[in-house]
């Protein structure tokens, strides 16, 4: 089966280079494109893609808004960041929002392919480089937050259940769900546990996890 793209990204010529591309990749095709974050909800509901390739920094709605309405909508298609920036902290932001992966703008052919294969298959995906700073942003939290190591017990039952649930990369919306509580109750822990532990970052958050056994490395 063809699996189906939608192109949300404010630049014209990136909208026609993404879809070159695409059409040399056999399996897919590009059956939509918006040029704003604002028309994404809309585009979605009208065309059903399997996966929106989705820039960040647009005129008037941004990529992180759009995913937030749409995640908030219920709809669970597969979202793929194709942006240009590198900021570790603002890779996070997508990736807690709801998108399933991360792809630089540079970016191959090949990887592009890549990435449109692994989301196709359920897993997630994020550029080499990208990981890379992530993992390094990770371990300099590590080093500055080693005061918070031991402080586990400060956290309160269902700040560990819902620590854990975060870790494994369960979205806001699927913690509220499957706890039974609110987004709103979700996202006040959310922001309790990091204040706790002085760690701002999913990527620190796992790594605290790992190192305090409230979580092992197979999960």
């Amino acid at each position: 089966m063809t699996c189906r793209l939608l192109l949300v990204d404010d630049h014209s010529l990136i909208r026609a280079g993404v879809r070159a591309l695409v059409g040399d990749i056999p399996g897919y095709d590009v059956i939509g494109e918006a040029d704003d974050g604002s028309q994404l909800l809309e585009r979605v509901r009208m065309l059903a893609p399997d996966i929106v390739l989705l820039d960040i920094s647009m005129r008037s709605t941004s990529g992180l808004d759009a995913l937030t309405q749409l995640r908030a909508s219920g709809n669970n298609c597969k979202v793929l960041i194709l942006s240009m920036h590198t900021d570790p902290d603002l890779i996070m932001r997508a990736l807690e929002s709801g998108a399933h992966g991360y792809l630089l703008k540079d970016t191959s052919a090949t990887e592009l392919e890549q990435a449109l294969a692994a989301l196709r298959n359920g897993e997630r995906y994020l550029s080499p480089a990208i990981a890379h700073t992530v993992i390094n942003q990770a371990l300099q939290h590590t080093r500055q937050g080693k005061q918070a190591t031991g402080e586990r017990h400060s956290l309160t039952a269902r700040q560990l259940e819902i620590l854990r649930l975060i870790v494994r990369g369960k979205s806001t919306r699927e913690i509220a769900t499957g706890l039974g509580l609110s987004i709103k109750t979700v996202e006040t822990h959310r922001s309790q546990i990091m204040k706790r532990l002085q760690i701002h970052d999913v990527a620190g958050l796992v790594l605290f996890a790992v190192r305090e056994k409230i979580i092992s490395l197979d999960d």
